[in-house]
């Protein structure tokens, strides 16, 4: 199975080819970005293919981060995942980010519990805990850092994603201490790859996984906005 992975959820813009038959990456790239996947990804994913050398009628999926992440993002990134599985007619897969992150874990076959964090500013995270097997312990959601770190119930984690620091520097000093601490900025492409292999396509749509609606609200119209000043 060939697979198109994507990621423009966080503060990367990547793009993956994964060779399921010999267990390897075709190609691969990650750039680090806080704003302008819209721009960056198209070429990216170009050079991605052209390194593969293949084309994007031999693939048999594409895999792309839904969320959470960045708003502007994420969409960018379901975009170009649905248009070329419209064009090669195969399934768009939609992975979180948050298992994106724990999968790296989960695959090192440890047993201890994952807690999967993303900044939601705010003094809030986005945060997911599964075991070490990747049985689910606490679903996604998002809620206060203090919340989050009331995981320690589950025992000593390891905490991963772009909140880690934040979640370690709040640690009680009083609670079985987080094992390792991987604090990065965006998911590992390969396994956003690995997990789109996995995954049943008639349950992980590509749509956004949004935990909580955006900061922005769209302005209001102009009549409306003016029959409500009148009103």
């Amino acid at each position: 199975m060939l697979i198109l992975a994507i990621d423009t959820a966080l503060d990367a813009c990547a793009a993956a080819v994964l060779d399921t038959e010999t267990a390897e990456l075709r190609a691969q790239e990650s750039v680090p970005m806080k704003r302008g996947h819209a721009e960056a990804l198209m070429p990216l994913i170009a050079r991605v293919m052209k390194s593969a050398e293949l084309s994007f009628t031999v693939l048999d999926r594409i895999a792309v981060t839904v969320g959470p992440g960045s708003f502007t993002g994420l969409r960018v990134g379901i975009s170009a995942a649905r248009g070329f599985a419209l064009a090669a007619k195969r399934p768009a897969i939609g992975l979180t980010t948050l298992s994106a992150y724990a999968a790296a874990v989960v695959g090192q076959n440890r047993s201890a519990p994952v807690i999967s964090a993303i900044d939601a500013r705010h003094d809030h995270v986005y945060f997911q805990i599964v075991a070490g097997d990747g049985s689910q312990l606490v679903r996604p959601r998002v809620a206060g850092i203090d919340e989050a770190i009331a995981a320690s119930q589950f025992g000593a984690p390891h905490l991963v994603g772009n909140a880690a620091n934040i979640l370690a520097e709040r640690w009680p000093k009083d609670a079985p201490q987080p094992v390792a601490v991987d604090a990065q900025a965006a998911p590992d492409i390969g396994w956003v790859a690995w997990l789109g292999a996995a995954a049943n396509p008639d349950t992980t749509p590509a749509r956004p996984f949004y935990l909580r609606a955006p900061d922005a609200k769209p302005a209001a119209q102009p009549q409306l906005a003016a029959k409500a000043a009148i009103s």
